[in-house]
């Protein structure tokens, strides 16, 4: 099974806490030699999920903009963390420039078309990068597992 991620970042520390524990629970329930875990990784649930994958056993593929530097979509207080995640995955998807026939940098589109469901941690608000990805993947007849536990605050 090939599971893809989208979410808030800049969550609060009780919200992180909150959703590691859902993000475990859901990756749990596949088997770890069938589940393949799908992510930008980016700050907050995106990495959050990639570890849970690489922790569980799971492969790990990590989806790069093209348009842009490996680096340029992340804080500097992130870059080792995605670095680390980059080097464990069992693939690094570059998207291909625009120019050159590409996605650029629509890692939404590109993870859409890679996985068979998505999960999406955020509060459902529409107008959001996650609103945008879990719209995305319903279009494309994708299952959408919405991770957001009671006592958890939108990114302020």
């Amino acid at each position: 099974m090939r599971v893809g991620i989208t979410g808030y970042q800049g969550l609060s520390g009780i919200t992180e806490m909150l959703v590691r524990g859902d993000l475990w629970k859901l990756v749990t329930t596949f088997g770890p030699y069938e589940l393949v875990g799908v992510s930008c990784a980016g700050e907050g649930p995106e990495s959050w999920f990639a570890q849970c994958v690489l922790d569980h056993g799971g492969k790990l593929e990590v989806i790069v903009p093209g348009g842009s530097s490996v680096f340029a979509t992340v804080g500097d207080s992130h870059r080792s963390t995605r670095l680390r995640l980059m080097n464990e995955a069992n693939a690094v998807h570059r998207l291909a420039p625009v120019a050159h026939g590409g996605l650029g940098d629509d890692t939404a589109t590109a993870l859409v078309g890679m996985v068979d469901e998505v999960i999406a941690v955020w509060d459902g608000a529409p107008g959001t990068g996650p609103a945008r990805v879990a719209a995305l993947a319903r279009r494309a007849g994708l299952y959408v597992h919405e991770i957001w536990p009671a006592g958890c605050e939108p990114p302020a």
